[in-house]
């Protein structure tokens, strides 16, 4: 299978099962809002971006790095697969040590604590799923992880419905993630099993030293990214409480969902992108410019329609209880067009062995959030958040640009945002101006602006054929 086609194939394979699970997932966080409320959706958004934060400590970059020398080299399979394995039952064990010791000396309430505990349990259950999916991904064997992520969804929509029927409260919920964390982790025992080999667990300190310090700029750049995305709810809820943690993170989640696009794609083209750096200097440069192009007509509208929409969105969704949430989600959209570039250029940096730059830049996205959350969050609450995170991704990308400007290529920008701009503008006009219904509203816009790309010309031959691949690949 050709390197386009095998692309096209894992992109396809990701993006489809992903829409799928975020459907899902958004309904499991409507509910979720609707029947906790706006505080007690604060509390369990806080469990969950204290888990956020210490995930990364319990991989520290080394499912990344699986993907990349597995990749290249497929015979290291089970050294780097059953080492790594050893590697995060330690850090696990560390991390929830960590956590415990963390919410004693906060002295969170009872409930909110066993809150903590168990999504923390869940999220390490989760972490070793993620291991597994790094090896399909290293063989370009998407449809693996394709068919657990719909799955986890799945029983996460059904026993979140089960329990919002039974009148059930807060814990319940919580564990309700280790449940699902659990049948998704066998799943991938059963795969891995069965369609690779079996799982063997190593020690050899000799390679746990050599992984660790190959991953540490991956680490440490995936801790300090972490930290400054997570970081402001937990500063939230000791600074201003749980009740605007709530107000922040609804739209928040919201946000999430749109971020599945670049995700997919960044898992679908790194595997390929490691392989170019080494086999394919020209393919590499082409590859970064098209999926910047394309990452930037994809985000733009979506930055302007859900700004326009916002007020029916969050209304729609959450309910006339999180309508502050509004304000909230028309500046912390502008993160999209942001993040789907940042992204990329990340991908891009790792995929050329140059990690440490994007060390430096999460380093320095991390201290400047920090700092500005400590600095407004006492006057400004989940306002300030809201737009210290648009701050932070401007920043990020910035730094980004000139790195690979400086490394790979460098691309003009700017060139690349005026017809998705223009086209972005006439749709935003067509929201402004049509009074109906917002599923409505969203089509007509979609279609406006997918005509205005075409009469502008924005897509070249060689567009055209990609997208005929991805037409064909979808049809067979």
């Amino acid at each position: 299978m050709s390197t386009i086609r095998r692309v096209v194939k894992n992109t396809i394979l990701l993006f489809s099962s992903t829409i799928l699970s975020y459907i899902l997932l958004f309904f499991v966080n409507m509910y979720t809002a609707r029947y906790l409320g706006v505080e007690g959706f604060g509390n369990l958004s806080l469990a969950f971006a204290l888990s956020g934060i210490f995930v990364v400590f319990m991989d520290l970059g080394l499912s990344t790095l699986l993907v990349r020398e597995v990749a290249r080299d497929k015979s290291l399979s089970n050294k780097y697969l059953g080492s790594i394995t050893v590697i995060k039952l330690i850090l696990s064990l560390i991390s929830f040590g960590i956590i415990i010791l963390l919410v004693n000396l906060i002295h969170y309430p009872e409930e909110i604590s066993t809150v903590i505990y168990l999504i923390i349990v869940s999220t390490i259950i989760g972490s070793f799923t993620s291991l597994f999916y790094s090896l399909f991904q290293a063989y370009e064997k998407m449809e693996y992880q394709s068919i657990g992520t719909i799955l986890n969804s799945i029983l996460l929509l059904s026993f979140i419905i089960f329990i919002i029927d039974t009148d059930g409260n807060i814990i319940t919920f919580a564990q309700v993630y280790i449940l699902v964390n659990l049948i998704s982790l066998v799943y991938c025992f059963v795969v891995i099993k069965r369609n690779f080999m079996p799982l063997k667990l190593e020690i050899d300190f000799n390679f746990w030293k050599t992984v660790i310090i190959t991953a540490l700029p991956l680490s440490l750049s995936l801790i300090f990214s972490v930290i400054g995305f997570r970081i402001d709810s937990v500063l939230l809820s000791t600074i201003n409480g749980n009740l605007a943690v709530g107000y922040y993170t609804a739209p928040y989640r919201l946000i999430e969902v749109l971020i599945f696009v670049p995700s997919v794609f960044s898992s679908a083209i790194y595997p390929v992108m490691s392989n170019f750096y080494v086999s394919s200097r020209q393919t590499l440069e082409n590859s970064y410019e098209k999926s910047i192009k394309y990452m930037i007509i994809i985000s733009l509208p979506i930055a302007v329609g859900v700004t326009l929409l916002a007020d029916k969105i969050i209304i729609l969704v959450y309910g006339y209880g999180f309508i502050p949430s509004i304000l909230t989600l028309q500046i912390l959209i502008w993160v999209v067009p942001l993040i789907f570039l940042t992204y990329i250029y990340g991908t891009f940096l790792v995929s050329i062995n140059k990690q440490n730059m994007s060390l430096k830049i999460t380093f320095i996205a991390m201290i400047i959030n920090i700092v500005l959350n400590l600095l407004l969050l006492p006057s400004f609450s989940y306002l300030a958040a809201s737009l210290i995170t648009v701050i932070t991704e401007i920043i990020a990308l910035i730094l980004c640009y000139y790195y690979l400007s400086k490394l790979l290529i460098k691309i003009n920008i700017l060139k690349l945002f005026v017809k998705p701009s223009l086209g972005s503008l006439i749709m935003g006009l067509l929201i402004i101006f049509l009074k109906t219904n917002l599923v409505v509203l969203i089509i007509l816009s979609s279609l406006l602006y997918l005509t205005l790309l075409i009469i502008l010309k924005t897509f070249d031959k060689e567009d055209i054929d990609l997208f005929k691949q991805f037409v064909h690949k979808v049809e067979k």
